[in-house]
Formats: C-alpha cells, structure tokens, sequence
C-alpha cells in the first residue's frame, strides 16, 4: 500500500496522470467515456481491489471536485460560441432550472418507494442526479459532428444546471437537519444566490478581460496563470458573497471567451488541458471513494438499475419535453436532448454532501448515485454519435477557430499571428492570394496545405483546407478577422 508520505503522494499523482492519459487512447478505440475508465482506475488503485491506495477521505474529495468543476466551467465557457448559444439561451436555462426539478421529482418518487426512505432523503437523492454533468457533456461532445443547436444547448445546460442541483442538495440537507426552516426563504436564498453569481460572474468576466489585454507581462505562460487566476477568484468572491460560484465561473468565461484577447491560443490551449487533468484527478479520485465489493450486492444492483433507468428513460424524457414546450425544438432534437443528459462527477460530488453533513443512508446515496453515473455514462455516453446519425442531427464538419499565436513578446513587439482554416464556404477558397484584400501591414506568411508548407507569394491560388499564417499590427486583427470571415470561427 502506497503511504500517504511526500514521496508517496507524488507517486501517486504520476499514477494517475499517466494512467489517465493512456486511458483517453483506450476509450477513443474502445468507444468508451473516459470519465468511465478514469474511475474504473482509481476504483483499481483502491483499496478495495489492489490495496495500493487507501483513500476514504470525502472532504478531500469533495474540494479536489469543487476545484475541478471550476476549471472545466471556466474551460467549457471559453470555448463555448456565444453566437451559437444565444439562440438557444432561452431552452437551455430552462432545462437547467425547471428540467431539474422535474427530474428531481420524479427521481424522489421512485427512490422512496423502492429504497423506503423518507421523502427528504427521497428528495435529497433526486436533487444529487438533477443535473447534467459539464464535464461529462464537454468531453463526450468534443470533436462530435453534432448539429450546432443541439450541442450548444446541452454544453449551456450542463454549465448552468450545477447551481440549481447544488442548491437543491444543500436546501434538503438543511431541511433534513432542520424541518422548521421555511420553504419560503429556501426561494429567496435561490433567487439571491443565483442573482448574485450572475451579476458577479458577468462583472468579473469584464474586468478579467479588461485586465488581460490591458496587462504586460513577459511570457505568454503567465497570461494563462493570470486567466486561472480569476477564475478561482470568481468562484470564491461569489460564494464568499453567499453566490453562486459556479454559475460565476462559467457565466465568466462566457464573457472572456467572447473578448477579443491578448495571448488568446496560450489561455485557450493552457485552459484546455487544464480541464484534461482536472478530469482526471477527479474521476480517478472519486474511484477510490467507491468500494466495488458493495457495489456488487445485487440489493444495490436491482435498485440502482431501476433509478437509473427511471432517469435515463422517464426523468430525463419528461424534463425536455416539458422544459422545451414553448421553445423551436423538433421532436428529433428533443429525443436526443432526451438521451444525451450525461451524469458524471458532478452527481457523485455533490452525494460527498450528505456523507459530511453526517446524514443517514448517506453511504447508500453514494453507491446509488455511483451506480447510475457508471450506467449513464456507459449506455449514454458511448451512443451519443450514433443516436445523432439516426436521427439525422449530424452537422457541418466543425471549423477551427482562428487562433492569434503568441509567437513574439508583447513588450518586444505590436504585432501578432493568426492562425487562419479556410473551408470550402470561404470566399476567398479558389481565389489569389493577392486579390484578398488585406489590410495594411498585414502579411500571409505561411500556408499549410495537406500536411506541407507552401511559402505564398501575389500569384499562389488559395484552397479549401487551407491552413494560413497571416502576420499583422496588433490593432489590423480585428480587421482582418472581419476580411478573412469572423462568422467561420469555431471556437
């Protein structure tokens, strides 16, 4: 067994991230979820199967996954596209507040007949599998050729709908521990915190901006360490305010990520595999709270089976239909929503709740919710591509976005590079490079065309697929992003 010393804790971390790193190769051949096998690691590592590790530590766990949540947040709200999300504002926030609840509901009733528990714990288990787990959405999403309206909507679910389920769990703690506190100022305690992570999230995100492009310093790298700086202090700020840090966070990096910024590709790529190893840290963290030997009692089995098919096949279906009533949904779109609501680390985090609040069966919650997060994720999340061929809900092949490459110091120099992916949608795709029509003091340096380096020159004829380099004055970038076809940017 691996001590918890310097040394061994150090071991460990290398463990995990090798492991982790190799297991994303697996599931991309397997067609596996990597959250799975990230926790089938850490279930291994265990101590109840290897002995390596004995972990039983729910508070650890529950700060490693809070820490974690706040960087996948703020990873998937600066690559989220806000032109694409903006249509869909209206049916994904109502999926993550009135969605929840139905799927709360409907979760409690089943759990309190089956498990016979009180309807508070009934209704406290529900609120702990409410919501879709952003992590989950983000990684099984990515690199999907899925509709735009459709995955932006699950990505602004799965990014919004954390607060309400953490505020949920934590309301039916209080009301289990203290049946006299009031319905009543259970709302306005919502209505607070959700308006106070808002406005916070979107002053902060403004003043990050502000401050990023504003700032110099002398490596690209610590633009990258500034932007996770603000974002565990937009997370903080907000709930040491008694806001939500979450939505904070996530409505935060919306507003960065639709700011032209400084040293752009550095804070995007930094945050990217920033989200990566917080993943990884997580799913292999919560596999060691679990006990396999517990989760092969067939009691557990036949009950963890029935609420995750309620979820997966009532609960979830009930909840779109319902929150998407009054918005332009069609009936495909609304069965894929339906089928694509992942569970993953964001239910298992919040079940750490009621084990430290020292609520009764709160062992049982944690195998219930691990037992429908493993399904979920294996049923769901390895079918996601397939239900959207079905259904005919595949999309345009995705675009990259147009990366600025930090290749000169910012002190040293007013200039900077893009990184420029033509599709055959572009105007200019068949047309010389000399009749684009650039700005002033504005270059195309480099074109990479099918893996090779072509050197451009007036005459060199521009394809489809063609990747290009142009060089310009820091204040041409929004100009010629505006020539070369802001509306293709995928971010």
């Amino acid at each position: 067994m691996i001590e918890f010393s310097t040394n061994g804790l150090i071991l460990m971390g290398g463990i995990f991230l090798l492991a982790g790193v190799l297991m994303t190769k697996v599931s991309s051949r397997v067609g596996v979820p990597s959250l799975v096998l990230f926790m089938i690691i850490g279930m291994a590592l265990g101590s109840d199967i290897s002995g390596l590790i004995d972990f039983t530590n729910a508070k650890i766990a529950q700060l490693v996954g809070i820490v974690a949540l706040i960087f996948i947040l703020f990873e998937g709200g600066l690559q989220a596209n806000w032109k694409h999300i903006r249509p869909v504002i209206g049916g994904s926030i109502a999926l993550a507040t009135i969605g929840v609840m139905i799927t709360t509901v409907i979760v409690a009733v089943t759990a309190n007949y089956i498990l016979d528990i009180t309807w508070l714990e009934a209704f406290l288990l529900g609120s702990i599998v409410g919501s879709t787990d952003a992590a989950a959405v983000f990684s099984v999403l990515a690199g999907q050729n899925i509709k735009s309206k459709i995955s932006s909507t699950l990505e602004a679910e799965s990014g919004t709908n954390d607060p309400m389920a953490m505020f949920l769990t934590i309301a039916f703690i209080h009301l289990i521990q203290a049946p006299e506190v009031s319905v009543g100022s259970m709302v306005g305690t919502f209505v607070l915190e959700m308006g106070l992570g808002a406005i916070i999230g979107l002053a902060l995100g403004f003043l990050a901006s502000w401050t990023l492009n504003r700032i110099k310093l002398n490596t690209s790298g610590l633009y990258a360490v500034l932007s996770a700086g603000f974002a565990i202090f937009i997370y903080s700020s907000a709930a040491m305010l008694h806001g939500s840090g979450l939505l904070a966070v996530y409505l935060a990096a919306l507003v960065i990520g639709t700011r032209q910024l400084t040293q752009s590709y550095s804070i995007v790529s930094f945050h990217g595999a920033m989200a990566w190893l917080m993943q990884i840290i997580m799913f292999v963290l919560l596999g060691l709270l679990v006990f396999p030997s517990q989760l092969a009692e067939w009691d557990l089995i036949w009950r963890g089976l029935v609420l995750a098919f309620v979820l997966l096949l009532i609960a979830r279906p009930v909840a779109v239909f319902v929150s998407t009533l009054f918005f332009d949904y069609t009936l495909k779109e609304k069965i894929f929503l339906s089928w694509a609501g992942l569970r993953g680390a964001v239910p298992i985090v919040l079940a750490t709740f009621p084990m430290l609040a020292g609520i009764e069966n709160s062992y049982l919650f944690f195998n219930i919710v691990f037992f429908i997060v493993i399904t979920s994720a294996l049923l769901q999340g390895s079918t996601i591509p397939f239900f959207a061929r079905k259904l005919s809900l595949n999309g345009k092949p995705s675009q990259k976005r147009i990366h600025s490459l930090e290749l000169i110091s910012m002190d040293r120099a007013n200039a900077e590079m893009l990184e420029v992916e033509l599709t055959d949608k572009s105007p200019f795709a068949g047309q010389l490079v000399q009749t684009i029509g650039l700005p002033k003091h504005t270059l195309i340096s480099a074109i990479i065309r099918s893996g090779k380096l072509v050197m451009p020159t007036g005459t060199t004829k521009l394809k489809a697929g063609d990747v290009l380099y142009v060089l310009t004055e820091k204040k041409q970038v929004t100009k010629v992003k505006m020539v070369l076809g802001e509306e293709y940017i995928v971010k």
